[in-house]
């Protein structure tokens, strides 16, 4: 079987699938804890382990915990089969198969906490964050570093921006395979969504590099700390439920993905 066929098989198709619903259904609940926390509802954190512990305390929790740990590992899977055999929907060259390995680290990280929020050992992700940029910092070059991870996140962010608004993801769906009606609708999910999506990520960014700036590691932060510091904005409240809006909205375009994506 060539590398291309392989990348395509059943098994691949299977692990993509599963892992576009765990992605999509993560983003919903992280956008509706974003929407409790800025309707004043709720104090967990609005990030993924906070909505893993939400899930947790349900008496459905466990098993869906499960399910999504699983996804997770099946995203992961799926994004390392393309950063080995190739990206559908995009032109060979690195830069998509490093995009799929990125993809790959991270949500392998999920599944590892997904695991264990599962067996009670998870801490908090936002202090590790912040105890890990202190590490870096105290080494020589470490502050460089840590505003290089920013500004890389921060472009990342901007291109999911741009994508959102140019609507690129429509590349890699189906689209011949839905209606008018429908394919506009996810084109609209679609865009609001992923432009969301990079709004935050830019934040994330922005917080890590002004970390590196003033040395003070207790600025950056993941998710939560991103959306938590449009709260403290001017009409923060506002700003945090319509970012809020659109992170939940991502979560059922990614549902849309499992139905419509190349894969």
């Amino acid at each position: 079987m060539s590398a291309r066929r392989a990348s395509e098989s059943p098994a691949a198709r299977a692990l993509a699938r599963i892992g576009l619903a765990a992605r999509g259904a993560i983003y919903i609940l992280i956008g509706w804890l974003a929407i409790e926390v800025a309707l004043g509802h709720s104090a967990r954190q609005p990030n993924q382990q906070g909505a893993l512990q939400l899930l947790a305390g349900k008496s459905y929790g466990l098993v869906t915990l499960w399910l999504l740990g699983i996804g997770f590992a099946g995203y992961s899977l799926w994004r390392l089969s393309e950063a080995a055999f190739g990206v559908t929907g995009e032109k060979p060259g690195p830069g998509p198969r490093v995009k799929s390995l990125v993809r790959a680290i991270v949500y392998g990280f999920l599944a590892y906490l997904t695991f264990q929020v599962i067996s009670g050992a998870a801490g908090n992700e936002t202090r590790k964050q912040q105890d890990l940029t202190a590490t870096l910092m105290r080494h020589t070059g470490g502050q460089w570093l840590v505003a290089i991870v920013g500004i890389v996140i921060v472009i990342v962010g901007l291109t999911l921006v741009i994508e959102g608004i140019r609507r690129k993801f429509m590349n890699y769906l189906r689209t011949g395979q839905m209606s008018p009606r429908t394919r506009h609708m996810v084109e609209r999910l679609g865009m609001i969504g992923t432009t969301a999506r990079g709004v935050v990520f830019a934040i994330v960014g922005v917080l890590i590099v002004e970390s590196a700036v003033t040395f003070k590691p207790k600025k950056s932060g993941g998710l939560d700390k991103a959306l938590l510091t449009l709260r403290h904005q001017p009409f923060g409240e506002f700003l945090l439920l319509i970012v809020a809006l659109g992170v939940l909205i991502f979560g059922v375009y990614g549902l849309c993905e499992v139905r419509w994506r190349k894969v």
